[in-house]
């Protein structure tokens, strides 16, 4: 009977091995962008990339024999609305992933309703770190991958001496311009010779805060500018400076949310010279961005361009859909833990890593603004690991994220426990 029951279970394995990976047909995916409002310029182009990715996909095959669905809703730029669609999406579509958001105030919004739910997003935006959820996967930027290496470039390839951080008032431009003052500071810059400034969504009038930056240089000393300045804004910020007779030679400005779709249909001549960091441009010169590129233009319209976000959702896709082959199944929990150590082609050479903590590797470039509207890349980094807690807060230095070995995004490595805390946003 032994021999029996031994036989029985070695037939069973071998089936169960031989079974076809699960998923129920179609495979849903949740597309979180604003196709109106006030974000509508820069997320609708995200719903766009989603959209010819699972068409790609679909064409290969789709994913564990089923085709892909792009399940698309409209946030409308309301960032509690964020949280209503993100359940929606998850109860009534039943969705297998999310892919979206674009400010940091509506991914937080969205949090506490996948973390209930056990969804999982995608969010493909450079972002201020210190967050660390199970239920996201951060394909942007984090500071140490956009805003550090910035200041970097500024401080030893131009010699950057006071600092004007100017940002739009809501949390990313905060908390990321409060992590450069501590960086800059231990650095050796002055308290006094940073200049911290904030202005609502939409300002126009530049006149004082541009005045207020070139006194900051009154004693000769090099000034340049970190602009956490968001959308239509910017337009009046650079003229500004240009009205004022000043040049990228006189102050630099690198900012972390101007790319080329900002660019687009832009008189660029206020902003010639002015940098931006990213990890990707569309100028960046590979055989795969150039099919990229192409496939975009082919179906979007030559006059559409290309950006760092969307290459953000072209790896977290693929990665995704790795990840979901690997486990055999579209079940969050075995996705996620397919998803550490997944590695995907960047578009401008080398290859993104996802790490333990939900952030990606990969380098970090620095590009000149050109007339056409794209970017002359001037410097490029090694592979840089995210990190989800800055070093250069005391209070995040302490802090480890680790999902894969831990199971926990904020370990506390002095007291060596796990910080449980509960989104409220």
């Amino acid at each position: 009977m032994s021999r029996t029951l031994l036989k029985t279970s070695a037939a069973a394995l071998l089936i169960a091995s031989a079974a076809p990976a699960f998923a129920d047909c179609p495979v849903k995916v949740g597309v979180l962008h604003s196709l109106s409002g006030t974000m509508a310029i820069s997320e609708t182009t995200l719903k766009d990339t989603m959209e010819m990715l699972i068409e790609q996909q679909n064409e290969k095959g789709g994913v564990l024999g089923c085709q892909l669905e792009a399940v698309v809703v409209d946030p409308a730029s309301d960032w509690p609305l964020f949280a209503e669609k993100a359940r929606e999406l998850l109860t009534v579509h039943e969705v297998d992933v999310i892919f979206g958001n674009w400010t940091s105030v509506s991914r937080k919004s969205v949090l506490p309703v996948i973390e209930e739910l056990n969804g999982l997003l995608f969010y493909p935006v450079q972002y201020e770190g210190e967050e660390s959820s199970k239920n996201v996967f951060y394909t942007g930027a984090a500071p140490n991958q956009q805003a550090i290496p910035a200041t970097d470039y500024f401080l030893e390839e131009l010699e950057v001496e006071k600092f004007a951080l100017l940002g739009t008032d809501y949390v990313y431009p905060r908390t990321t311009n409060n992590i450069l003052e501590s960086y800059l500071q231990q650095k050796g810059i002055a308290k006094e010779d940073i200049f911290v400034n904030y202005t609502p969504f939409g300002h126009s009038d530049w006149s004082k805060i541009v005045a207020d930056v070139v006194a900051l240089g009154a004693d000769g000393k090099k000034v340049g500018v970190i602009s956490t300045i968001n959308g239509d804004a910017n337009i009046g910020f650079y003229k500004e400076l240009a009205a004022a007779g000043i040049s990228a030679d006189d102050i630099p400005v690198v900012a972390f949310s101007v790319g080329e779709e900002e660019l687009s249909g832009l008189d660029t001549t206020n902003l010639v010279g002015h940098l931006a960091a990213w990890n990707y441009f569309q100028s960046a010169d590979t055989e795969a961005n150039a099919d990229w590129v192409a496939a975009w233009k082919a179906r979007m319209g030559e006059e559409r361009v290309t950006n760092d976000p969307m290459e953000a959702h072209y790896i977290g896709f693929n990665m995704w859909v790795n990840a979901a082959q690997a486990a055999g199944t579209t079940d969050v929990d075995a996705v996620r833990t397919a998803m550490y150590g997944q590695e995907f082609p960047n578009l401008t050479g080398g290859t993104a890593v996802m790490l333990p903590n939900h952030h990606l590797a990969k380098p970090v470039l620095i590009g000149e603004i050109q007339s056409d509207g794209q970017f002359d890349i001037i410097s490029e980094t090694d592979v840089v690991p995210g990190d989800a807690w800055t070093d250069f807060l005391p209070e995040s230095a302490v802090l480890v994220s680790d999902w894969k070995e831990l199971g926990c995004g904020m370990y506390n490595t002095e007291t060596s426990t796990c910080v449980q805390i509960k989104s409220n946003y």
